[in-house]
């Protein structure tokens, strides 16, 4: 995919629509803007559709002051609170209404920390050129890791990820969903996201390959976002994602067949087992109590070595951390099993019942 080849004419180069939705982004918003309006894109071929979800801090009058001086950016203040895809249906609507629902009008879905190169978005559109491609996203680089935090452990779980992704990508044209934070999709293969869906990044791909739409990552288009330090704050973020995933895996269910598909191969391997990875790890445990109960000594000092892991490390990691050592291996066990608490407390949620996708953003670094 790096071979490529770019537009050869500025009047090639698809329309873009910026699709970003903002919640209280004081804090990052200004760089965002700046960052978007230095993308090196035709100046005529891009707009920006920005909508605030009733942000109640300076966020508004940072967006309007910007969108006061530079014509492209549209500006949406929303007076109520109605969750992210609330905001993206909309805007999008208001993109679609301006510049049409097309194959060559490509939309620009961002979040407000994640900041791009200025070359990144000529990256991303220039697989267009490809017909069948129909969403592309970036490779997203993780910044400002701190030891004493659980950033290590994040920046590696997020690069396993994009490296997956871009595999994906590669062997079958079916890369299992964007990371949400700076990816494009032809118009004409959007859906709009229903009420109350938490994850709408991966319904909007899935959605894409019901269409028998493709879609790739490109590690050379690269974003930087600022990785979590705090434990606490990622489980939140993660147990809301996991509830959004079984959401998801409702709705999408059909799309595993035939499991060995390309899509239904990637969508249960790298998706599926993932989610049910606690369920696993739970059907472990009680087989390994019963077995050395009733079984050998291998048994008990398997059952002992699965304590070890799932209690005894993170144990000894935070006694560590108080005294301000940081051991990565020992951390990153920690990181595995706050993972897979959240998943299971995602899926609690859901069985709960979601009712609203009204979102407050994570802390920023």
């Amino acid at each position: 995919m790096g071979n490529q080849q770019f537009y050869e004419h500025p009047e090639e180069w698809p329309d873009v629509s910026v699709i970003m939705s903002l919640y209280n982004e004081e804090k990052v918003i200004q760089e965002k803007l700046e960052r978007l309006l230095a993308l090196d894109y035709p100046s005529d071929k891009i707009k920006m559709y920005i909508g605030s979800d009733c942000s109640s801090d300076r966020t508004n009058e940072i967006v309007a002051s910007f969108a006061a001086k530079e014509d492209r950016i549209h500006f949406f203040p929303f007076k109520e609170r109605r969750g992210k895809p609330g905001v993206v249906n909309d805007i999008a609507d208001a993109a679609l209404a301006e510049r049409g629902n097309r194959d060559d009008h490509i939309f620009l879905v961002t979040d407000a920390n994640v900041m791009p190169e200025p070359f990144t978005l000529k990256k991303l559109i220039r697989h267009f050129k490809n017909e069948s491609i129909t969403l592309v996203d970036s490779n997203m680089v993780n910044i400002g890791m701190k030891a004493e935090g659980i950033s290590k452990s994040e920046k590696q779980y997020v690069s396993n990820e994009v490296q997956m992704k871009n595999w994906e990508g590669k062997i079958w044209q079916k890369m299992i969903g964007p990371f949400g934070g700076f990816y494009v999709i032809r118009s004409s293969y959007f859906s709009k996201v229903p009420p109350r869906y938490l994850v709408d990044d991966f319904y909007i791909t899935m959605r894409l390959f019901e269409k028998n739409g493709n879609a790739i990552n490109d590690l050379e288009a690269i974003c930087y976002e600022a990785v979590s330090h705090d434990m606490t704050e990622e489980y939140k973020r993660k147990a809301r994602i996991s509830a959004g995933n079984f959401q998801n895996l409702k709705t999408f269910k059909g799309l595993l067949w035939p499991f060995w598909s390309g899509l239904g191969f990637a969508f249960l391997s790298h998706k599926v087992l993932r989610w049910y990875g606690p369920f696993f790890l739970i059907l472990l445990i009680i087989t390994g109590i019963v077995l050395a109960i009733y079984s050998s000594s291998f048994y008990v000092l398997l059952i002992g070595l699965i304590g070890l892991l799932l209690i005894g490390i993170p144990i000894l990691d935070s006694i560590l951390k108080a005294l301000n050592i940081n051991i990565f291996l020992f951390r990153s066990v920690t990181y595995f099993n706050m993972m897979n608490v959240a998943l299971f407390q995602g899926f609690i949620n859901y069985l709960k019942g979601i009712t609203t996708n009204v979102w407050q953003p994570p802390k920023r670094n």
